[in-house]
């Protein structure tokens, strides 16, 4: 019992050199307010199945019968070659911004693809985990003195989660 005592211990004190970044107040506040006026790319939704629909602002998937709101986000300013307007979901109703500094958010340990991106905006490199830890696989990702952040991605649907942050 002590080995796996101490397993989980070591588990529980490890650190990561990274933060996961979501998506802003501001803008899921702003994408709330043009739902609300019948904006035509912001679109009210009702979750019909679990694990469907993730909001990028809490890092949480919408349970079924919860709201949330689809419209197009750009991970990458315009202007640059790997910039890319795509599809998010946000919940309808206000929720808490995830803000946990040393910890890869739970609801998405699986069915994420990790893009390394340098200070310009190009992408230098992507990684399907394939098995292998989120969090291994961005603090391999940060190893390269080049990669300014890092993005998650969805691997079914390749929409933008979240970012990834160097500390």
């Amino acid at each position: 019992m002590r080995a796996t005592d101490d397993r989980v211990y070591a588990e529980i004190m490890k650190t990561f050199n990274f933060r996961i970044v979501p998506l802003a107040t501001e803008v899921a506040e702003g994408a709330r307010r043009a739902a609300a006026t019948g904006a035509r790319d912001h679109v009210m939704l009702t979750t019909d199945s679990p694990n469907s629909y993730p909001c990028r602002h809490c890092l949480r998937w919408a349970n079924p019968g919860e709201r949330v709101i689809l419209f197009t986000y750009a991970s990458v300013p315009p202007g640059r070659p790997y910039s890319e307007t795509g599809p998010i979901f946000v919940h309808a109703e206000p929720c808490e911004r995830y803000d946990t500094i040393h910890e890869y958010p739970p609801d998405f340990l699986s069915g994420r693809i990790f893009r390394a991106y340098d200070a310009d905006y190009n992408m230098i490199d992507a990684v399907i985990p394939d098995g292998a830890e989120p969090e291994a696989v961005i603090e391999n990702l940060f190893k390269n003195p080049e990669t300014k952040f890092v993005q998650a991605r969805s691997m079914n649907r390749g929409c933008y989660t979240f970012g990834v942050e160097r500390i």
